[in-house]
Order: structure tokens, then sequence, then C-alpha cells
């Protein structure tokens, strides 16, 4: 990658040709150093001549060709990119790379492309996936879906309480019905089955409305909402849907709406047709 200067006379009246290698810098970095396209950038390296006063950094004029966004503030705000000639050349490397970066396609199956790159190479060198070079980060997303389950968790617990009150009042209400059925011979366990299978439909029908509404939720997410990447480093958030984990809602949703009905569910089949048609 070489820009050409435009033809300068000299002195001499002979025209000269100044050639400068170019840059690819991050958007933020660009904005921050307030250079655009055609712009000129120096560039210090620490990897320079030794002279009496010790080793003197290396400075070089680098034009700016281009500008990249990746949608990740940390590398928009601090990456360049150069030839690998001029990088070698600029940073006394001779001819050799201190690093080379792998593709993948499958991202999450790079930790195990990582564990074969190392045993084809050897003791002497090592490789780090993506997670690894942002292990902070992840481990923080990590604790923070955990408490988000434990929330959900929560939030359906409270919503359960609804059930058992709705199924207490049913009871109450229905006292004359369930003595009735009672008196023609309907066992408790019967009984107790009616309502149990009453919240676990209030259950199933709530897990069947909260899942597409989940999903079209989390589409606006990804698709509307926008952040400041000074602030969260990305600009948009990403969604990837696990099946497990919403099978592991839905089933958690459901199981507590069962367990939410065994309450009403035993008083009702602890009814006596007696005690409830006495007034009738």
């Amino acid at each position: 990658m070489k820009v050409t200067q435009a033809p300068v006379d000299d002195p001499e009246g002979d025209p000269r040709v100044i050639e400068k290698p170019g840059i690819i810098l991050g958007k933020e970095l660009a904005l921050r150093l307030g250079a655009f396209v055609g712009d000129t950038v120096n560039v210090v390296s620490p990897v320079g001549p030794i002279s009496a006063m010790g080793m003197v950094p290396k400075i070089r004029t680098f034009a700016v060709v281009a500008l990249f966004h990746s949608g990740m503030y940390e590398y928009d705000s601090s990456l360049a990119y150069i030839e690998l000639s001029e990088a070698q050349k600029f940073f006394n490397m001779n001819g050799s790379v201190s690093g080379i970066e792998v593709k993948v396609t499958e991202v999450f199956q790079a930790a195990e492309t990582a564990r074969r790159i190392e045993q084809e190479l050897g003791f002497s060198h090592g490789a780090r996936d993506w997670m690894q070079m942002n292990r902070n980060l992840f481990s923080a997303l990590k604790l923070e879906k955990t408490m988000m389950f434990l929330l959900l968790v929560l939030i359906t617990i409270v919503a359960s309480f609804n059930i058992v009150s709705t199924l207490t009042m049913i009871v109450t209400e229905k006292q004359k019905e369930i003595a009735i059925l009672k008196a023609m011979g309907a066992t408790k366990r019967s009984i107790r089955r009616i309502f149990m299978l009453n919240g676990l439909i209030i259950g199933f029908a709530g897990t069947g409305i909260g899942i597409p509404l989940g999903y079209t939720f989390l589409w606006l997410i990804q698709t509307f909402w926008t952040f400041d990447p000074s602030v969260y480093y990305i600009s948009t958030i990403p969604v990837h849907v696990l099946a497990e984990d919403v099978l592991l809602v839905a089933g958690s949703a459901i199981l507590i709406s069962f367990v939410a009905t065994v309450y009403p569910a035993n008083q009702a089949a602890k009814l006596e047709p007696v005690a409830a048609l006495r007034y009738e």
C-alpha cells in the first residue's frame, strides 16, 4: 500500500516523487487524531537505532488511505493497519512476525481450534482464542446471565402467587359444585387433579404467550437499540438465543405454576360435602 505525493520541484529543477506507506486507522482513533483519508500521521516506534544517549525512538510518516469501523469501540479507538513488509521494517523484525491471527468459521469452537494449533506447533508456541483475550468481559457477562436467570425465577415465583390466589378464590366460589361432585362419587384425587390441571393450563398459556413476545423483544433490541460505544464498548447488543436456555426458562415457569396449584388443590380436595351444602 503506497501513496504517491504530487511531484515537487527541488532547487535544481528536477521533479522528485515522495512515497509514503499507507495506514488504515480505526474510525474512533482517526476522530481522536483529527485525521482523515489523505492526511498524514507520524507513527513512533520504541525500537530504533542505538546512540550515545541510548535507544532513539523511530518516527515514520504514514498516509491515511482508509478508515475502518468494526463496531467495537476498543478496536476502533486503538488499532491501525499497515502492510506486513512495512511493519517488519519499521519494527526491525527482519522478515519475521510476532503473531498470526486465524479466522474460524465457527466462533464458538475457537477454543478447540486454539488447542489443536498449540498441539501442531509445539511447546514454544501458544494460542489464545477470542474468549481468553476478553476474559474479564465474558466473566462479567456470565455472572450477569446467571443473575438474570435468578431474577426471572423470582419474578415467576411472585407471579405464581396470583395463580394461588386465583385458584383459592375459585375453590371458595365453587364450594357448592365441589360438594355436589364429591356427593356424586368424585374422589379427592380427581378434585385435586381438576385444580392442578387448571393451574397447568394457566402456566402453559403464559409460557406460550411469553416466548413469542420474548423473541419479538430480542429482535427489536438487536435491530433498533443502540448504545454509546465509548461507554459500553459496543454500539448494538448482539443477540444469540440458545434453545436450552429457552427450554430451561419455560420449564421453570411451568414447574412453578404447577407447584402453585398444590395448596388450593389440596384445600378443594379436603372440602366436606355436608359442610359446603349446610346453608344451601
